[in-house]
């Protein structure tokens, strides 16, 4: 999928949201822990429930891993059933992996050649050559983070280097040359909404994930209001806000309401920056 055929999707929903797929076991509806598959039942639902309101979907692959083979299984199983029912979709998997070369190349095939995923999200802080394998499979996306929304992010992200800059503004615009607007994008955390204009600077096409709207409390306007580009240029993530607005049979009839809510809202949002653009 390119960056023209994302925007596509998000101007035919009016709507540039991404469902994180945060399944922890633990908060699943009761009912459904008796099923075989609960992860993947539970996801089934959900999918169905927010398709409409969404253009992407983002599992977090810990949630998976920690329940070994049977977890994986049941990620895979909820790739598939995307790709068989909604393929439109872009399936980002969160996996937050980088290392040497030659490993990054298997993780690569695992993620996009044997999972069928569109992006995996990447740390870039060991170089080209960690992100280099996942950039050679076309149609394909690395997610690098940026600027990330946890508090101990300014241990290193922030930190002012001898020429001025920042060190997530050096990897920003060392990273930018790697790829392309249509195999490139980066994570901000909502909550760093307000840097997101410094941001648009260094990047100006690229696409953005952006986490942390919702329960961790970033501002959905704030995150158009200064990360917006000509096409967009976003796609805004929440997790547990709509996949555990409600824990009993009717989580999935609450998921599709709290979806459906801020699609409105993007919706609004669009329609006000092509009436100002």
């Amino acid at each position: 999928m390119t960056a023209q055929e994302l925007y596509g999707q998000i101007l035919r929903k009016q709507s540039f949201l991404c469902v994180g797929l945060d399944s922890d076991i633990k908060k699943l509806p009761e009912h459904l822990l008796s099923a075989p598959n609960p992860l993947f039942s539970f996801n089934r639902a959900i999918i169905d429930a927010t398709a409409a309101y969404a253009v992407a979907y983002k599992p977090n692959v810990a949630f998976y891993e920690a329940l070994g083979a049977s977890g994986w299984a049941q990620l895979e199983q909820t790739v598939q059933y995307i790709r068989q029912h909604y393929p439109e979709l872009f399936i980002i998997a969160d996996a937050k992996r980088g290392d040497v070369g030659n490993t990054s190349r298997l993780y690569a095939e695992a993620f996009f050649s044997t999972m069928n995923v569109d992006a995996v999200t990447l740390s870039p802080y060991m170089g080209r050559d960690a992100v280099q394998p996942f950039l050679d499979y076309s149609g394909k996306w690395a997610v690098l983070l940026a600027l990330t929304s946890n508090p101990s992010s300014t241990d290193f992200e922030t930190l002012p280097l001898a020429g001025g800059q920042k060190l997530y503004e050096t990897v920003l615009e060392k990273s930018a040359g790697w790829g392309t607007v249509d195999n490139t994008m980066y994570v901000v955390g909502a909550t760093q909404a307000a840097m997101l204009a410094g941001i648009r600077k260094i990047i100006p096409h690229h696409f953005l994930l952006v986490p942390g709207v919702g329960a961790q409390g970033g501002s959905l306007q704030e995150v158009v209001k200064y990360g917006r580009n000509e096409q967009v240029g976003l796609l805004v993530n929440s997790s547990r806000e709509i996949i555990f607005a409600d824990n009993g049979h009717h989580f999935a009839q609450a998921a599709a309401e709290k979806a459906r809510e801020i699609q409105k809202i993007m919706s609004y949002e669009l329609d006000f920056r092509q009436s100002t653009c």
